[in-house]
């Protein structure tokens, strides 16, 4: 039997050698048959080091947008660095809801048998809607009205849910739905209240350009949504919207 040549033991290198990263997520996506809309979160579809490899990525794509739009940024130091700090920005801070997995939130049983209204809040919400990728900013306002068998979780673990809920690309009325369905899932409370009051700039940067206006939606579930009495009760009790 002949020896192998060197030929032979060559690597061959993988099928999947030089595919760009989002490829790859994304084929994972879809063989699993789950949605990746903007404000859908894919964490659990990014392999370990794949992250630091989709920012090159960004940064190599946000760089030939700046190229198309004809911006020196070789010879401009402002924007010398600009295509990274873009793809940092999106990746690692105000998109990271969408490639991180869920904060970490410990939950303990309700051993007092609390009952009464408990409202968090102003949390600052920190977003961008998915139509232009312009800032939203805003507060939220949360009202549980829990019962013997709700999960009781920390009041900073309802401003990490916001933060990571909110840190993707979004229209607020979807986002507090998604927010809403998270704290039953987490809580299981006999009733759950928010609201939300957000400035858009994608209408006072551009467009209309008007510069006062916001948006302010509220979702209730259960209890909330049944009586009226306790509904008003949560709405009288946030600071200036009584």
């Amino acid at each position: 039997m002949s020896s192998p040549t060197a030929a032979d033991m060559t690597t061959t290198p993988p099928d999947d050698e030089g595919t760009p990263v989002s490829v790859k997520i994304r084929e994972r996506l879809k063989t699993a048959r789950k949605r990746f809309n903007a404000n859908d979160n894919i964490a659990e579809f990014i392999e370990p080091g794949e992250l630091e490899k989709l920012l090159d990525e960004v940064e190599s794509k946000m760089q030939g947008v700046l190229d198309s739009m004809v911006i020196n940024t070789a010879g401009d130091h402002n924007t010398r660095n600009t295509a990274r700090r873009v793809a940092k920005m999106y990746l690692n801070e105000v998109f990271k809801g969408r490639y991180v997995t869920q904060p970490p939130i410990t939950e303990f049983p309700n051993a007092e048998h609390l009952n009464e209204l408990m409202i968090v809040g102003p949390i600052t919400v920190r977003s961008a809607c998915s139509h232009h990728f312009c800032p939203v900013i805003g507060k939220i306002w949360i009202g549980v009205m829990p019962n013997e068998h709700t999960n009781v979780i920390g009041l900073s673990k309802y401003a990490r849910l916001v933060d990571w809920v909110m840190g993707r690309p979004q229209i607020q009325e979807e986002a507090v739905v998604q927010l809403a369905d998270l704290i039953m899932e987490k809580t299981q409370p006999d009733g759950l209240a928010i609201v939300m009051e957000a400035s858009h700039f994608c209408m006072s940067w551009r467009g209309v350009r008007e510069m006062d206006s916001k948006m302010i939606n509220s979702v209730m579930r259960g209890v909330f949504l049944k009586d009226p009495a306790l509904r008003r009760e949560f709405l009288s009790l946030i600071p200036g919207k009584n």
